[in-house]
This record gives structure tokens, C-alpha cells and sequence, in this order.
């Protein structure tokens, strides 16, 4: 008999793997086609971005969030100027609030369809990949009009917004939430419910409420293993408070309709339902909004008054928090940034071993993360 030794196998799965979505690496240990053990490389799109935000002036800094979660920057322009706003005796105008929402929940929209689609191709599926990046391309054009850029916006600001929505804009809205929730019932018959796709998500990764909660887990990662927390409600910024009492929305958890309870599919379903109640957001701004100011009174030298502020919003990938400290100067003496993504990120060592090489992607893909908030 021959005295053989065996090792586990280390394999790299990026930092060029598509399904990582940029240059993530997570080097992966196996045994056969059994994962023993993962750990996630960061660092590959680090660029320093707290440190910027400490060298240059507040206003400065503003189209640097734009790069954290690129798929969501209007609602990382908001999470940085609701944190300085927190610092200065400013009222922002109503009209300004009821747009920053709108922008806010349409990105929401715009981000969890990419997360949809990407997910899906990660799986095999290709066609609902082109059906959501038609309806987000129609959000995109939106966000063109009304701030000229489609993608990096630095349109909501210190103050309230940059400029007032153009003659028409806000009627077009309407008519996109008239399209999208009947396209949104393509989306759940086409790949939520796909036999196929329940197979390879349901009972796959399962997070229990005590490991997401351990974690720090926060936005559909948390809310997908049936904690029902969500910071537009629990820790109401701007008028999400007043949203909520009018019974406007609700906030999706995850069940274990298909599987169990925290599995990979659950997550998937709380974004897909997220969508849907934005939708329900963005509409009752359309049927709330009065006309007025669009940004607060400034001065033109923006000097932010001495102490320290953080808040918390919630992003399409979960609490994103800014920490600033002023000294009363024009730049900020310390600039500090919590990512969903970075945190959401730490559950995969614990996620990932004792599960099969081949549901790696579909695991990794349901945490839903961008690599550019991972790194800042």
C-alpha cells in the first residue's frame, strides 16, 4: 500500500473572475469539490478616498463619493452631505428633500436591477441581464436630464440639490413607474420563480439571523435572513419618517419561501421586492411635491462649524456611514467612511466552507457587492 500524502488544493478566483464584479480576489481552499476554507483580497482598487476627503475642501470632496458604490452614487452624494449638513444650522427645502428622494429611490431602483442581472448571468441565465439593463437605461436617461451625467453625479449636494428638475421630468417619472411595474412582474416570472434558479439558490449560503447580526451585516444581507431593520424607518432621515406614517412602503425580509430561511435566494428576493416599494416612494413624492427652493442658504466660502457628526443611510447594499470631525475650517479634520460592502463582505470565510465549489458564485453573487466601496 502506497503512503500517500494529501493537501487541500488553494484556488484564486479573481481578481479578473467576472463573478467577483471587478478586482476582488478571494483565494479558496478545496478538497475535491468541497470548499474548506475562503478568505477575501482586497486592496486591488484602493484609492484612498478618506484621506482625500481630509486634503480637500467639503464642497471638493463631494464628487469623490460618487466612486464608492458607483452603481449607487446618488445615494452616497446624500449620505456625505446629510453627515456635514448634520454639523450646520441649514434647513433644506422641502422641494429639495422630496427630490433627493426621488433621485435616491430611482438609483435604488437602478441598482438592484444591475444586481439582479449580473446575478442572474453569474448563474447561467443571460436573458434577464438585457431585460433589466433596458429599464435601467431609462433611469439613467432620466438622471442625464436632470444633472447631465449618467453614472458619477454630484447632483444631491451640501444644502439640498444642484438645480431644480428640468420642465417634464417629473411627469416622465410617473410614466416610468406606470412601465416598470409591469416589466417588474417579468422580472419575478422570468428568473425569481425559474425552477432552474430556485435549485441553485435556495437553501445555498444560508446566513442565520445570530450570524448576520454577529456580522454586522446590514441592508438586504441582513434583511434577507428575516431581521427586519431598515434605516429609512428605524433612524428616519429627511422624510422617510412622514413616508413611513403614510403607510407609503414596506420593508421586504426574507421568509425561506423556497428554501430556508438567510439562503442565497432570500436575499435575491428582498432586492427584487425592494424595488417594487421605491417604486411606491418615488410615487408618493410625485403626489406630495410643491414647488420652492431647491438648496438652502450658503455661504460662498463653505466653512462647517466645529464638532463631529455621523450618520447612516441606507444604500442599496446597506448602512453607509459618513464620520466627519471639523475644526471650523474648510476642510474636514477627519473624514471617515463605513461600507456596506466591506463589512457585508467579512461573512464569506465564515459562509463559504463546508459548501460545493460549484455554488461559490452563486454565494459570492448574493452578497451583492461593489469592489469600489470594499476598497475607497
Amino acid at each position: 500500500m502506497l503512503d500517500v500524502k494529501t493537501q487541500d488544493l488553494e484556488v484564486n478566483m479573481g481578481p479578473q473572475h467576472p463573478a467577483t464584479h471587478g478586482v476582488m480576489r478571494v483565494l479558496v481552499r478545496t478538497d475535491g469539490e468541497l470548499v474548506t476554507g475562503a478568505q477575501p483580497h482586497l486592496g486591488y482598487l484602493h484609492r484612498a478616498a478618506e484621506k482625500i476627503g481630509e486634503n480637500v475642501e467639503w464642497l471638493q470632496y463631494l464628487p469623490y463619493t460618487d466612486r464608492y458604490d458607483y452603481l449607487a452614487a446618488m445615494n452616497n452624494n446624500l449620505g456625505y452631505s446629510l453627515a456635514v449638513e448634520a454639523l450646520m444650522d441649514i434647513e433644506i427645502p422641502r422641494r429639495a428633500q422630496m427630490i433627493r428622494v426621488i433621485c435616491a429611490e430611482l438609483n435604488r431602483i437602478a441598482s438592484h436591477l444591475v444586481a439582479y442581472g449580473t446575478y442572474g448571468l453569474d448563474i447561467g441565465a443571460f436573458t434577464p441581464f438585457l431585460y433589466a439593463f433596458r429599464e435601467r437605461e431609462w433611469i439613467l436617461m432620466l438622471f442625464e436630464k436632470i444633472c447631465g451625467a449618467r453614472l458619477t453625479y454630484s447632483y444631491i449636494r451640501i444644502g439640498g440639490v444642484f438645480n431644480d428638475a428640468p420642465p417634464g421630468w417629473l411627469d416622465e417619472i410617473g410614466h416610468f413607474c406606470d412601465v416598470f411595474e409591469d416589466k417588474w412582474r417579468e422580472y419575478v416570472d422570468l428568473l425569481m420563480m425559474n425552477k432552474i434558479f430556485v435549485e441553485r439558490t435556495a437553501k445555498v449560503g444560508v446566513i442565520s439571523k445570530e450570524m448576520a447580526l454577529d456580522f454586522g451585516l446590514t441592508g438586504p444581507m441582513l434583511r434577507g435572513s428575516g431581521v427586519d431593520f431598515d434605516l429609512r424607518r428605524d433612524c428616519p432621515y429627511m422624510i422617510y419618517d412622514e413616508i413611513w406614517q403614510a403607510g407609503a412602503y414596506e420593508i421586504p425580509v426574507g421568509t425561506g419561501e423556497q428554501g430556508v430561511l438567510g439562503d442565497s435566494w432570500d436575499r435575491f428576493y428582498v432586492r427584487v421586492q425592494e424595488m417594487l416599494e421605491s417604486l411606491k416612494i418615488v410615487r408618493w413624492c410625485l403626489a406630495n411635491i410643491e414647488e420652492g427652493p431647491t438648496i438652502g442658504e450658503l455661504p460662498k466660502t463653505l466653512k462647517v462649524p466645529a464638532g463631529e457628526a455621523y450618520v447612516g443611510i441606507e444604500n442599496p447594499r446597506g448602512e453607509l456611514g459618513h464620520y466627519v470631525v471639523s475644526d471650523g475650517g474648510k476642510v474636514a479634520v477627519r473624514c471617515r467612511v463605513r461600507g456596506p460592502s466591506f463589512v457585508n463582505l467579512a461573512v464569506l470565510e465564515d459562509l463559504l466552507p463546508n459548501t460545493l465549489l460549484a455554488d461559490t458564485v452563486a454565494i459570492i453573487g448574493s452578497t451583492d457587492i461593489v469592489v469600489g466601496e470594499t476598497d475607497r
